[in-house]
């Protein structure tokens, strides 16, 4: 029998239940702006990025850490922790260079007057062009990269926002929203999987930025990473994805990138902070606990 709540009816107007339960509600809220004072830093490097490990923030340190291993000088840059599960992205100084309050946020200081870039999709875009890097010039591969860099951009708020929220977050099980976002989730992953079925990379022969986008999100999604919803969604099924995952993920500056802002797994996987190319070696979480 299909689960049903009808106890329920929408009011005729909503109103915020700040009880409303649930991992993150304590920092959800209807109205944007700054919940308290705070100065953002600044580093020493061109590029200054507010971030977390998340999904979407390891999309961009990737693509610096890329940058870099080609020789990009001009893409060094210092990664500040934003943890969002205690509301530092409701700062004052985060609001401003995000309005939008959501990780990451990037502030290029290259330019004459300090260039603000929020969204990931939007940072990733905004580098491959500074750089001429990771995104084709000739007009029909160009394209096909935007093109994968806005369905990751339109495609993972069901994986996140909804089927993550309501298999993995939410307060109670709700078999139609689970069964909906299910639903949708492994529609994508068929897509993904025709894609890379005649394709090495999203876009074809090249790694791109469509690549460096949606790893993150599917990639951790078919190695079980994320939700814990590996089995539940047969993640096996998808032979394709998982040799393109499995591929990206050996890149020396994928492996960087994803320590980035990382406050979770491994303390050894973890650089809280990055503010140069030897942190890795000499700050990650197990040594810094070490020397205190």
């Amino acid at each position: 029998m299909a689960q049903t709540f009808s106890d329920y009816t929408p009011a005729d107007v909503w109103e915020w239940n700040t009880e409303n339960g649930g991992q993150f509600a304590n920092i959800n809220r209807p109205i944007a702006g700054a919940t308290h004072d705070k100065e953002r830093p600044v580093g020493k490097h061109p590029m200054q990025l507010y971030s977390l490990a998340t999904p979407n923030g390891v999309k961009v340190t990737v693509m610096l850490e890329e940058l870099l291993a080609l020789g990009h000088q001009g893409a060094e840059y210092d990664a500040w922790l934003v943890n969002i599960r205690d509301g530092n992205q409701f700062s004052s100084g985060f609001v401003e260079a995000n309005p939008n309050s959501k990780i990451p946020a990037l502030f290029d200081h290259s330019t004459p007057i300090p260039t603000r870039v929020f969204e990931s999709g939007s940072i990733l875009l905004y580098l491959a062009e500074k750089f001429g890097a990771f995104l084709p010039t000739e007009h029909h591969a160009r394209t096909e990269t935007i093109n994968w860099l806005m369905w990751q951009m339109g495609s993972a708020p069901y994986l996140g926002g909804g089927f993550g929220h309501f298999y993995a977050y939410a307060p109670f099980k709700f078999e139609y929203a689970i069964d909906r976002f299910a639903m949708e989730v492994k529609r994508q992953l068929d897509v993904l999987d025709r894609n890379l079925a005649e394709r090495e990379y999203m876009a074809g022969d090249a790694y791109t930025i469509a690549d460096m986008a949606i790893w993150p999100w599917y990639g951790a999604l078919v190695k079980g990473l994320i939700y814990d919803a590996g089995a539940f969604l047969s993640v096996h099924e998808y032979k394709n994805v998982i040799r393109w995952t499995d591929q990206i993920a050996e890149r020396p500056a994928v492996k960087r990138g994803r320590m980035v802002n990382r406050v979770m797994g491994d303390p050894a996987s973890q650089l809280h902070e990055r503010h140069d190319a030897s942190d890795f070696d000499t700050k990650t979480q197990d040594k810094v606990k070490i020397a205190t």
